[in-house]
């Protein structure tokens, strides 16, 4: 054989390689997979603490199972912890998810039945994704001020508070798997606080992230859900709000705070701030949903009955919002069809559902450039 020959044989042979790798390529990749083109973790926010001395690093510097002498010594503590993804393509304005509650950043991940939660499923509809574990909860647990953690048994009260059902029996329509393993890992993801629960600390916290940032929306749950109310009205970087199904702490200018609701077992409050603060949540849109199993009427159940009075209170807040020039809007899904979910529609078995729902809210409000 020539050596031309051989050449042209051996490029052609080449090509062919060439071709048949490119096309085992093509078959590999998954239509569906998820292409992150940026994650990573910090802490934001949060305090030093510094004990009056000077550290010796002979005489202190030993480990002690009854603790360290802290003279000289530092804590920094009270930050959030944030784990974040940025997808290819990713559309301009963020999303932030602020967990509730006696939870982490675990609310919005993997649901307890082992579907996407809503991290995945808004990265897959193009959205930057910051996930926070607020301070002194989870992986920002550090926290400059003691506390006790009780090891108490609780779950059924928790069964009951989040919606699920009356202990041990599930509502008969609820969207929550009837797979025992799916109730094992709900009861598992709940997590202590690890310091006093101290609002003003948490709003700080995650104000700083939004300055870090920059412009995003807020996405809150149960208890953050007044906490977010802070933030936005401290931080402009804070565009719009999503809250499921906040709790207490909805505030109302100062002379405008409705009586307190009471429910079984307690009362539903407002808080106040100066008009001229207020009037900051009347300049982004917001939007709350609240599920079902929420009666109309008093319950002798206080899991219920809290969520009735909670309800009442978002009701009475978006008026007074709107009434300033807001743009609040209150979604009841029973009300628009959608049956069945508990205090965590962001992982129920209809998730996908209620995601497709807030994603058309935000393209209405002109958030998913």
């Amino acid at each position: 054989m020539s050596r031309d020959r051989f050449q042209c044989k051996n490029g052609a042979l080449g090509l062919l390689f060439v071709l048949l790798l490119s096309a085992c390529g093509r078959q590999q990749v998954d239509p569906n997979a998820l292409i992150i083109r940026e994650q990573g973790s910090f802490f934001v926010g949060g305090t030093v603490v510094s004990a009056p001395g000077t550290f010796d690093p002979i005489r202190q510097g030993a480990f002690n199972w009854a603790g360290p002498d802290p003279q000289g010594q530092t804590l920094h503590g009270d930050h959030a912890y944030v784990f974040y993804q940025i997808p290819a393509d990713a559309r301009s304005l963020p999303l932030v998810f602020w967990h509730g509650y006696g939870q982490s950043a675990k609310t919005w991940e993997t649901t307890p039945d082992g579907r996407e939660g809503f991290q995945n499923l808004f990265l897959r509809r193009r959205f930057a994704v910051y996930l926070i574990d607020q301070p002194r909860r989870g992986r920002a647990g550090r926290s400059t001020q003691p506390a006790t953690i009780q090891a108490i048994p609780d779950e059924p009260f928790w069964f009951g508070i989040f919606r699920l059902g009356i202990w041990p029996e599930f509502f008969p329509n609820v969207q929550f798997s009837r797979d025992p393993e799916a109730l094992e890992q709900f009861f598992r993801q709940i997590t202590p606080n690890t310091g006093p629960y101290e609002p003003p600390v948490f709003v700080e916290a995650v104000s700083a992230l939004f300055d870090r940032i920059g412009p995003a929306i807020l996405v809150t749950h149960s208890a953050s859900g007044g906490l977010g109310w802070r933030v936005a009205m401290r931080n402009p970087n804070v565009r719009a709000i999503v809250s499921f199904e906040p709790g207490s702490n909805f505030v109302f200018p100062e002379g405008e705070v409705p009586e307190p609701i009471p429910f079984a077992g307690g009362q539903a409050w407002a808080t106040s701030a100066p008009l001229e603060d207020f009037l900051q949540l009347t300049r982004i849109p917001i939007l709350l949903y609240y599920g079902d199993n929420i009666p109309e009427e008093p319950s002798p159940y206080p899991g219920q009955d809290q969520w009735r009075a909670f309800l009442a209170m978002a009701r009475l807040w978006q008026e007074a919002v709107n009434r300033h020039g807001g743009d609040v809007t209150l979604i009841e899904l029973p009300k628009i069809g959608i049956h069945g979910n508990t205090h965590f529609p962001m992982s129920d078995l209809n998730n996908v559902e209620i995601a497709d729902h807030l994603f058309k809210w935000l393209q209405q409000k002109g958030l998913t450039e």
